[in-house]
């Protein structure tokens, strides 16, 4: 396609990891180009809201997840966007050790310090997966250490016993010694509603929701079929600091654990576990329906 019919879709993500590959795709495989679309993809910071730019037009799509929903009808309000694609089936976060524990048990984390993402999904998953495993939350000490660099430096400087993290950041720290990955948050809660794609009503209606969702579809079959280490070379470039074959290890476990799926909908099921988790921390005080946060992407 002519570089003078190419349109600038404007994507915006919450949180950057190979955990989103399926999005990552779209781009690094080339499947907007193929579709006309050249992307402008940024990371939510205070310039850069995720919000604010799909209310104003300045984002088209973002990466977030069904339940940054809860907080706006917890208030009463409607969320200004809609999820309408999967990206993950699973929660992507890692826990690693200081210590190789090839037996390793969740009980392991009473009296221990653990620094935890504190953003409203993780740290609800987090505690959810020890409330299963048969641990009050309370027995374990949560550091806050901050944002994921801040997280990541204090553990290089010596803060906590293990660290819970999305990939490639713990194989990172794995890779250089620092750290030895022990257990997935994911395996153990199975299948939930946990990052998806979304945009505002009215932009789903469009030619350009049409032509993104194209090269969606076929960047979820790229990342199930393709090898993690071919992923890892196409998506190198969004990682210039994580070597190779860290990445390629990151993907590669993505792809055992389950997370991706080859069609876009969100299901009833996963939402329904998501809800659970959220109920379970307290974090909502009734079970909104499917319809309120989520519909179906465009055809």
């Amino acid at each position: 396609m002519s570089l003078l019919t190419m349109q600038t879709i404007h994507i915006r993500v919450l949180r950057h990891s190979a955990f989103y590959s399926p999005l990552l795709a779209t781009m690094s495989a080339g499947f907007l180009k193929a579709e006309g679309l050249e992307a402008e993809y940024t990371v939510v910071d205070a310039d850069h809201p995720l919000e604010g730019g799909l209310r104003d037009g300045t984002v088209h799509v973002a990466q977030a997840a069904p339940a940054a929903s809860f907080a706006y009808l917890e208030r009463g309000e409607s969320p200004p966007y809609v999820h309408f694609a999967r990206i993950n089936d699973r929660d992507g976060f890692f826990l690693a050790a200081r210590q190789p524990e090839p037996e390793f048990n969740w009980t392991q984390l009473s009296g221990k310090r653990v620094l935890v993402d504190h953003l409203f999904q993780p740290i609800a998953m987090f505690r959810y997966v020890l409330r299963r495993e048969g641990i009050d939350p309370v027995a374990v000490e949560m550091i806050d250490a901050g944002d994921v660099t801040a997280m990541d430096q204090a553990f290089r400087n010596g803060d906590g016993d293990y660290i819970h993290q999305q990939g490639p950041a713990p194989q990172q720290l794995e890779h250089e010694g620092i750290a030895h990955v022990v257990a997935s948050v994911g395996e153990r809660i199975g299948p939930v509603a946990f990052s998806s794609l979304c945009a505002t009503p009215d932009w789903l209606q469009t030619d350009m929701a049409r032509a993104f969702m194209r090269a969606y579809r076929r960047a979820q079959q790229h990342v199930i079929e393709t090898p993690a280490e071919q992923l890892a070379r196409e998506e190198q470039s969004f990682f210039p600091g994580i070597d190779p074959e860290v990445l390629t290890r990151t993907i590669a476990a993505y792809q055992a654990l389950g997370c991706w799926q080859s069609s876009p909908e969100i299901p009833r099921a996963s939402y329904e576990t998501l809800l659970d988790v959220f109920e379970a921390d307290g974090q909502i005080s009734r079970r909104y329906p499917y319809e309120d946060v989520i519909t179906a992407p465009p055809a």
